[in-house]
């Protein structure tokens, strides 16, 4: 192993701004000139891409925040960055990926009964291949690391720091309040060997004059022996979100896209049917950053005509990604999405489970879904028929678009990822608007007619053709208002988040 150094990005509870300081952190040491390798033992995430596997025999699936720390580094993104991933699909079972590749659908007991120690073999293999190569590992811990009921099981946490010799930088979050006791619980419970690790805490999303914490952070630093290397501002750099915490409840609505000062009057509404096992969120994060867009994540039983804020109309709709595409596609029928949909006066975009919710029905349904249907109906948008298989699809997408429907007129190179079960067929006419480098085309990478227009392509929107030419179409025609001036990049953003921290402290010199 060489001698390169693992940070541990840890935290006092989910959400409390991790994978945002691991991506500041990420950056903020590759301009200073270090190699980074970003790096999370275990994730548990619906938001993944498609990345090289570590063994480059093909691809494989990643969470989300690995992929845009390894951006953030400067590095191109491997399976080695994030070698455990936990799909949540529903029924306290999750889809376990190993290096990349889908192994099974297991539930916690048999997880840990059956595949620990390869996980934990894939995570100490990962590390030391990471490790060989860069300077500095920025890993990057999950939910607590003071869950002392898992610490004999902690691969994200406990295991990652002790198989990695880590330097352990905790974060901890001011705006859910208790921050300092959050602080000291967390270290007064942690293992003796990782109480000796820890470097420094980092105190994210504070709001207004830091002096009104400094008797805090004075008590905590005498009490706990341990300093507070910084308080960060609250800020979103906008990078992409790793889980559902920020999404409303299934039942509930939210808004995302609303504090860019545009009039009311002026806004468009993309509505977002929030579907129970909703995964790759982050494909609706461009549309949201459009000025005057709202994506407004609905029920399903939800009437489009008043889903927006003020109980304005959608002006489009879209169905994004599920992890059980079965189940989802059962719950919408019953809420009878099918039928507004066909009645809705306006574009409607499916993205991979969402594009196969639009077609006549899915075969083999039992692959997927509980139960041993053969056969379940779709909404009936697009005459195309799904077909699902044990085999997945993971890989990067480079595809030319002819668009049709809300996409009509445009013609592009976009960009983007497949990570899909199931081969799509038409059943009717249709146009297909994709064809990929190696001769694919037709419904198998998408298809669309009048105003629904279904595709695999994760993160469409982020190809600012495709994601105009839909915001048109949800303006109608109608003035949008002026673009916004281009942000730094997020991973800029976040490295000036981070610029605080004393990083000599964990032995980084003046980087």
């Amino acid at each position: 192993m060489s001698d390169a150094r693992t940070l541990l990005i840890a935290g006092t509870a989910s959400h409390v701004g991790k994978s945002t300081v691991a991506a500041g952190l990420c950056r903020r040491l590759a301009e200073a000139g270090y190699d980074v390798a970003p790096f999370k033992a275990q994730n548990m995430s619906n938001n993944a891409r498609a990345v090289p596997q570590a063994n480059g025999e093909g691809f494989g699936e990643i969470g989300v925040s690995q992929y845009a720390q390894a951006r953030a580094a400067g590095v191109r993104p491997t399976t080695d960055h994030n070698p455990v991933l936990l799909k949540p699909r529903g029924d306290g079972e999750s889809q376990l990926v190993i290096d990349g590749e889908a192994r099974a659908n297991v539930a916690a007991d048999a997880y840990y009964e059956e595949w620990w120690d390869e996980a934990r073999g894939a995570v100490r293999a990962a590390h030391d291949r990471l490790a060989a190569d860069a300077d500095v590992v920025v890993a990057e811990g999950a939910g607590s690391i003071a869950e002392i009921n898992l610490h004999h099981r902690d691969l994200s946490n406990v295991e990652a720091a002790r198989l990695s010799d880590a330097d352990i930088v905790l974060v901890a979050d001011v705006e859910r309040g208790g921050v300092f006791a959050a602080i000291v619980g967390t270290l007064d419970l942690l293992p003796d060997d990782l109480r000796e690790r820890v470097a420094g805490v980092v105190i994210t999303k504070f709001r207004g004059d830091r002096s009104l914490l400094a008797d805090g952070v004075d008590a905590v630093e005498e009490r706990m022996g341990v300093p507070v290397l910084a308080v960060l501002p609250y800020d979103d750099p906008g990078l992409p979100e790793e889980d559902s915490v920020a999404l409303p409840a299934r039942g509930d609505r939210g808004l995302v896209g609303g504090d860019d000062g545009v009039d009311a009057e002026r806004t468009a509404t993309v509505a977002v049917p929030r579907l129970p096992h909703l995964s790759n969120a982050t494909d609706l994060e461009p549309l949201a950053r459009v000025p005057g867009v709202r994506v407004v994540y609905a029920p399903l039983s939800a009437d489009l005509r008043t889903v927006g804020p003020g109980g304005q109309a959608a002006d489009a709709v879209v169905l994004p990604g599920t992890k059980n595409t079965v189940d989802d596609l059962r719950a919408a029928s019953e809420a009878g999405l099918g039928e507004r949909l066909r009645t809705f006066d306006g574009p409607v975009v499916g993205l991979c489970g969402g594009y196969q919710f639009l077609g006549e029905r899915i075969e083999r349904a039992s692959v997927e879904g509980t139960g041993d249907a053969e056969a379940v109906s779709g909404l009936g948008l697009l005459p195309v028929v799904t077909r699902f298989s044990a085999d997945k699809r993971v890989e990067p997408a480079t595809w030319t678009l002819d668009g049709g429907g809300p996409l009509a007129g445009v013609s592009a190179t976009v960009d983007g990822y497949e990570i899909h079960a199931g081969e799509t067929r038409a059943v009717g006419r249709v146009d297909t608007p994709f064809v990929a480098p190696d001769g694919r085309d037709g419904p198998e990478l998408g298809a669309t007619r009048g105003e629904v227009f279904g595709t695999y392509l994760h993160g469409l929107f982020a190809n600012r053709p495709a994601r105009e030419a839909v915001v048109d179409a949800a303006y109608g025609g109608t003035e949008r208002p002026d673009a916004a001036v281009d942000d730094p990049s997020p991973y800029d953003r976040a490295a000036d988040l981070v610029s605080r921290v004393a990083l000599d402290v964990v032995g980084l010199g003046d980087a």
